[in-house]
């Protein structure tokens, strides 16, 4: 089984594919000075399987590394992910 993350900034959305097919997207909205991570998805046969939380840390880890943040976690998913990783929540915008 191959698992791969991608930044597609052209759709404004991280993917995840599991052998080539899409089975999470996080949707964003880039505003030039902050991302605002909108809504994250994953299809139902491939829930529970850690694909969204895979998905949520690689995006994170893009935005860190282009310095793009901070990040406004307007997804439920999201903040709850930003809750389990109190590490990194320098990343996330001022509320």
């Amino acid at each position: 089984m191959a698992i791969e993350c991608r930044h597609e900034a052209a759709q404004h959305r991280y993917t995840l594919l599991v052998d080539g097919s899409i089975v999470s997207a996080l949707q964003y909205a880039d505003h030039g000075t902050s991302i605002a991570f909108t809504h994250t998805v994953t299809v139902p046969p491939a829930r529970g399987k850690g694909y969204a939380d895979t998905l949520v840390t690689f995006a994170v880890d893009d935005v860190e590394a282009r310095a793009a943040g901070p990040i406004s976690a307007n997804c439920w998913y999201v903040a709850d992910w930003f809750d389990r990783h109190p590490e990194r929540s320098a990343l996330l915008a001022a509320r």
